[in-house]
Order: C-alpha cells, then sequence, then structure tokens
C-alpha cells in the first residue's frame, strides 16, 4: 500500500515552484510587467477588488466587474495581468498561502467584443494558473449575470482544467443574490451583491491603493527573471518555526511537510 509522506509532499510543492517558475518564463506578456501603471486605468474603473473580509473558512474574496473592461481600451492579456499582480501580493499572507482563495466574476456586460479577446493561448495560461502553476489555492469560482453567449468562451477553457476545479466553479445567472448567500456570509458581501459590507466603489478604491503602495515590490518582480530570489516582506513573513520553502518570488509556503493526509486531500 502507498503511504502519503512528507517526502512524497516536499515533492508536490518543488513541481509546484518548478511549474510556476516555467510559466514565468513562457507568459513574458502577462508577467514582465506587473508595474500598477500598466492596468491602472482598469483599477481606475473599478474593475476589481478584495473584500476586506474573508469568508468563513479564511479564503481571501476576489470579485471582477467584466462590464468595467472596455477590450478598445485594454487587451484580455492586460486584464489577467490585474489577476496576477493581485496573486503576487495575497500570495504573501500566510493566511491566503493555507485557505487559498475564492473568485466572484460579474459577467454583466460581457459582449461579443470581449468574447474575440479569448483565443486558445490566453485559455491555457489561465487554466495553468487555477491548477499548476501558481502557488494558491482557488477554493471557489462563483459566475453571475453569465449570458448565453459567454459558454463558448467557457467550453474553451474548461478542457484545461482540473476535475478538481470543474467542481468549484459555480454559475448563478442573475439571481445571484439568493444563491451567493449560501457561500458567503452577508457580513462580508458587498451591498451590490446582496450583502451588507462596504459597496463595490470601496472595495475597489481600496484594493488599488493597496496595490499602488505595492509598486516597489512589483517592479522588483518584473524586474526579476524567472528563478532569481526577491527579498521577502518581513511585514509579511511567515512563522519561523514552521517549514517553509522559498519560491523564486519570495514566497513562504509554512507547514508542507506537516499537513495531514486529509488536509492535502482537500487542497
Amino acid at each position: 500500500m502507498f503511504v502519503d509522506t512528507g517526502f512524497d509532499y516536499l515533492l508536490s510543492c518543488t513541481a509546484l515552484l518548478i511549474n510556476y517558475q516555467r510559466w514565468r518564463r513562457e507568459c513574458p506578456e502577462i508577467n514582465a510587467n506587473l508595474h500598477p501603471s500598466s492596468v491602472l486605468g482598469l483599477l481606475q474603473n473599478n474593475y476589481h477588488g478584495v473584500l476586506r473580509d474573508r469568508d468563513l473558512s479564511g479564503s481571501r474574496v476576489l470579485i471582477y466587474r467584466i462590464g468595467q473592461w472596455n477590450p478598445k481600451d485594454f487587451t484580455a492579456y492586460e486584464v489577467f495581468r490585474v489577476s496576477l499582480i493581485t496573486s503576487e501580493l495575497i500570495v504573501q499572507e500566510t493566511e491566503t498561502q493555507r485557505n487559498g482563495l475564492k473568485a466572484i466574476f460579474d459577467m454583466q456586460g460581457w459582449c461579443f467584443a470581449h468574447a474575440l479577446q479569448i483565443n486558445s493561448s490566453l485559455a491555457k495560461m489561465m487554466s495553468s494558473v487555477l491548477t499548476d502553476s501558481f502557488p494558491l489555492k482557488v477554493r471557489g469560482i462563483h459566475l453571475i449575470n453569465e449570458p448565453i453567449f459567454f459558454r463558448p468562451v467557457f467550453a474553451m477553457i474548461r478542457p484545461f482544467l482540473t476535475d478538481k476545479i470543474k467542481q468549484r466553479i459555480h454559475m448563478h445567472g442573475s439571481n445571484f443574490k439568493e444563491t451567493l448567500s449560501g457561500f458567503f456570509s452577508k457580513d462580508i458581501l458587498p451591498q451590490e451583491y446582496g450583502g451588507s459590507g462596504p459597496s463595490m466603489e470601496e472595495v475597489c478604491q481600496e484594493w488599488t491603493s493597496h496595490i499602488l503602495q505595492s509598486e516597489e515590490r512589483l517592479t522588483q518582480l518584473s524586474t526579476c527573471p524567472a528563478g532569481d530570489e526577491v527579498t521577502p516582506d518581513p511585514e509579511t513573513e511567515p512563522d519561523p518555526d514552521s517549514l517553509q520553502l522559498l519560491t523564486p518570488n519570495g514566497l513562504h509556503i509554512p507547514e508542507c511537510i506537516s499537513m495531514t493526509n486529509q488536509q492535502r486531500h482537500n487542497s
């Protein structure tokens, strides 16, 4: 009988880091320029925000509003870069390393011009981040206000996803206010999505401010070739007593080997 050991899990962590380095090398159009100025128009248009509070499982909650993306002004690669910038920032948080993230995509305003921006190459890049090329656990993906003509794009991405990720995708349609509350506490959800938390404008402005304040670190990541080390941020340094793996971007993954088999199975 095969027995899962700490060493086996260490190997899986190492494989993830190798995939991360390869992804950075192979996708320069996404990650070679992480300067906030490159996507400032999107951020100022309140396209994206991260909720102040985590959900009950400790996951970070990210919200994207597709209708705030004008495809005439920004390419899909630049839009994806916004996600990468946020991921590079929240992955430094020990609690996020442990509990992952959940994303809400508001598809209201999705149109044919958006669909034309998504090709198979970009679909593969996106799926790689979701599955095996970025050290963050995606605990849930929630689509709301999704139109019928979004389905062909989703069908393009779906084959690249693992069964585990597919099971974590939830489509809520236009009745999302009734169903989202089954996954997220109303205390943390913005008012626009049936909650009693801060408005989306506040959420987006706060997160944009955080991104701009992190410009030095993001610049360092942009100028650092894949495989080189970036100086860790002492404010987000995990517990020194826990076993850690240092990745090329200064990320520490604590407790990799001390995790129980059940925790690994649920990852």
